[in-house]
């Protein structure tokens, strides 16, 4: 019998790959369920986006295999990007990589920089991918955890006190996936200061600092970030470009030459109408973000009264496009509360402790459905 390698030891399937079977089964059987799960956003991206995109495919010259390091329209439209909202100065021939997916780049990276015997530092609650990126690359995980009475921020004093050695890779992530919880600038100087004092290379995932957010930061902002940081950012969020798989990776010369070294073995590049696409998106003004965030307020109230007829409690200040919640006393977890509402009401919400057991005494709720079908979620829980 053929074996799989043990690298996949401890790399289960996705939860959420797993879930949509179940929830597909459920809706074979007339059960219509409503998902509020996931958060790939229902919203298109810019008329503007998609004209670009089609004109841009219509070419005959547009087909070939790109440059590995990506456009330089994609380059330098980023570097502007970078500059307007984030007073970060990136040098668009040296400093950013595009990128198939941010996602893609958490892989680039462990797969660059760890292998047997390192440590990462992955944080309880947050994104699974970090796990079974570092998992996968052979990497030891070390879990920091993340506590609510701490604003969901890194415990460095704690983390002090424990053993760092072989500790190569650290992953945070602000606005934070799942808990919404905004960064501060005087949080990233001190994980800036505690990455020189270590010798960590600080990887920080940033797709999520325009939704529900008026102030879009970046760890690169600091003053000495790019010798211990990374940063990656994504279109899929902020422009509504998901299913596009555009992401970027920005940072000091040095680290991107290192990790193309990996990406330019595993792909040929980016469809070049898409890179040209995402560089006019990449124009949009503040309007764009503005309009976009009147829709996703406008959801989130409506999360919010259903999370009150759960008895749940919550945050009002969260950034992202979910809401983060701490599930009643009479449930004992995220788990139970959501198998409980997808039972006896079809709606499916995200258990918090998917994200790590950091997250089991809570659940997530997306916004990327339409106020009508929370509504009916609404009515759904009350019957």
């Amino acid at each position: 019998m053929m074996q799989v390698s043990t690298r996949l030891e401890g790399v289960g399937e996705y939860y959420f790959s797993q879930k949509l079977r179940e929830i597909d089964n459920m809706n074979k059987a007339g059960k219509a369920v409503i998902n509020l799960g996931i958060g790939s956003p229902d919203l298109p991206p810019h008329p503007d986006v998609i004209k670009t995109l089609s004109e841009e495919a219509a070419k005959p010259n547009t087909h070939a295999y790109q440059n590995y390091k990506g456009s330089p329209v994609l380059r330098n439209a980023i570097s502007g990007w970078y500059k307007k909202w984030y007073e970060v100065e990136l040098n668009p021939d040296t400093e950013i990589l595009p990128l198939i997916g941010s996602k893609e780049g958490i892989m680039h990276i462990c797969m660059t920089y760890l292998g047997k015997g390192d440590r990462v530092l992955i944080p309880n609650p947050g994104y699974p991918t970090y796990r079974s990126a570092a998992t996968i690359a052979g990497a030891t995980v070390v879990e920091y955890l993340l506590a609510e009475e701490k604003n969901w921020f890194p415990d460095l004093e704690q983390l002090e006190k424990t053993d760092l050695n072989k500790v190569k890779l650290m992953f945070i992530n602000y606005p934070h996936m799942p808990t919404g919880q905004l960064p501060d600038m005087d949080m990233f100087k001190k994980l800036v200061g505690f990455a020189r004092k270590y010798n960590i290379l600080i990887v920080h995932d940033n797709p999520y600092s325009f939704i529900l957010n008026k102030e879009p930061a970046s760890l690169l902002s600091i003053e000495g970030a790019k010798k211990v940081a990374i940063e990656l950012n994504s279109f899929s969020k902020s422009h509504n470009m998901a299913g596009w798989r555009v992401g970027m990776l920005c940072g000091a010369k040095e680290r991107i030459d290192e990790i193309l070294r990996f990406k330019s073995n595993m792909d040929s590049g980016m469809f070049l109408p898409v890179q040209l696409a995402a560089a006019k998106a990449l124009e949009l003004d503040r309007d764009w973000f503005d309009g976009l965030n009147i829709v996703y307020e406008k959801r989130r109230l409506k999360v919010f009264d259903l999370l009150k007829l759960l008895g749940c409690s919550y945050n009002k200040d969260q950034a992202g496009m979910f809401v983060w919640a701490s599930v009643p006393g009479n449930y004992q977890s995220g788990y139970e509360l959501s198998d409980a509402v997808l039972k006896d009401a079809n709606v499916f919400i995200t258990p918090g402790g998917i994200f790590g057991s950091a997250g089991n005494d809570y659940v997530r709720v997306s916004l990327c459905t339409t106020e009508t079908r929370i509504e009916d979620a609404i009515k759904r829980i009350k019957n």
